[in-house]
């Protein structure tokens, strides 16, 4: 591990890589943001000059599957790119050292980078006693005092971001995200199951630049990524305004890539970056595979988002006229504005929380809801 003291350029210099190949990544970066190429050269001089900011990726309830994506992604290139652009001290899944030998490393950044470090968090928190212990302590002891002593919080995934599918009916472990299992921490969601790693390293890149989060939603996402409807941005959208639809499994509308709204697609419904960052370095995305939209970026999706194979109501006057906009607000109450040059995204009206869900015995599971933010 380089030491957090270098800084970016020196770092990166040392593993051979060059001024214009970090100027490539920077250019990704910012056409992730939304920010303009005017931005460029600023970005580079920022990202170059920072000194290394030290991350500590922590790990709950969860499949691994977060890290994995992050660590598996090779647009960008996590370990060319944003691997040399932190001092990255302790994940599980990467480290060698185990025990008490890890656990030291994690009190170490706790004590002496007090309020210098970022924190990530995968997987849900449980709040029952007794479940997903590690060294003699709680996940909740462990997430309050890395937290809650660090500059800022990434949740990544959609465990991390309010419960996921832990969180799901009945939530025997009484898991919660972090936002809601530590009030008052700074956080920010990078929703998904799993989260997009080219939109969490934007969102690293950004705050090597800025020395801040990106600007967020009213769930605490970063608007560059969870701004837009799927639908607006999706490659199916004209297929839907000429009414052709997909109506089974491997029909020739299915073969010919025709619209996914009648298998249950929840594109009208969900915000994401997904047909514009796409997955597996930019070659597809679930909707151009062939699947419809989960909504796996929304709010408590497992439960609220589901059956993922049946229709979302149907709404007349659906065309070309109509944006996804329109759509949206007739089904989740929801209108969202376009993204602005510097990706600084207004909601014109908050979507309100989902439904609580009841299970069919009686019993209610945990149904908290981030409040939206109050505008300034």
């Amino acid at each position: 591990m380089l030491s957090p003291e270098l800084d970016v350029s020196s770092a990166l210099a040392r593993q051979g890589i060059t001024r214009r190949q970090l100027a490539k990544f920077c250019g990704a970066m910012l056409a992730t943001l939304a920010l303009p190429d005017r931005y460029l050269a600023q970005v580079v001089q920022a990202v170059g000059k920072a000194k290394k900011p030290v991350l500590v990726w922590l790990q709950f309830q969860d499949c691994t599957g977060c890290s994995e994506s992050m660590l598996r992604s090779s647009n960008p290139d996590v370990a060319e790119a944003v691997l040399d652009l932190l001092s990255w001290e302790y994940h599980e899944v990467i480290m060698p050292g185990a025990g008490k030998a890890a656990n030291s490393v994690l009190d170490r950044v706790v004590n002496e980078d007090k309020g210098k470090y970022l924190a990530v968090v995968e997987g849900a928190i449980p709040t029952g006693e007794g479940f997903c212990n590690i060294g003699g302590h709680s996940a909740m002891e462990i997430a309050d005092k890395v937290c809650r002593n660090a500059a800022a919080t990434i949740a990544v995934g959609a465990c991390a971001f309010d419960g996921g599918l832990v969180r799901a009916a009945p939530n025997p472990t009484g898991a919660l995200g972090v936002q809601e299992a530590l009030p008052g921490v700074k956080v920010m969601n990078m929703a998904g199951c799993p989260h997009n790693p080219a939109n969490t390293a934007a969102a690293l890149v950004h705050f090597l630049t800025f020395n801040d989060l990106p600007a967020l939603d009213q769930y605490n996402r970063p608007l560059f990524a969870y701004g837009r409807i799927i639908h607006d941005q999706c490659e199916r959208r004209a297929h839907y305004d000429a009414g052709r639809f997909v109506v089974d499994w491997g029909d020739e509308g299915h073969r010919k890539g025709w619209c996914l709204y009648k298998m249950g697609c929840k594109g009208p419904a969900a915000t994401f970056n997904c047909p514009v960052v796409g997955w597996n370095d930019h070659t597809s995305w679930p909707i151009r595979a062939g699947h419809g939209c989960i909504g796996c970026a929304s709010p408590r999706f497992w439960d609220h988002m589901s059956p993922f194979y049946d229709r979302i109501p149907s709404v007349p006057g659906f065309g070309v006229e109509v944006t996804a906009g329109e759509i949206g607000l007739g089904l989740v109450g929801a209108t969202i504005a376009g993204v602005t040059a510097h990706g600084l995204i207004k909601m014109i009206k908050p979507a309100p929380p989902p439904p609580p869900v009841r299970e069919t015995d009686g019993l209610t599971v945990n149904q908290e809801v981030q409040q939206p933010r109050k505008e300034n």
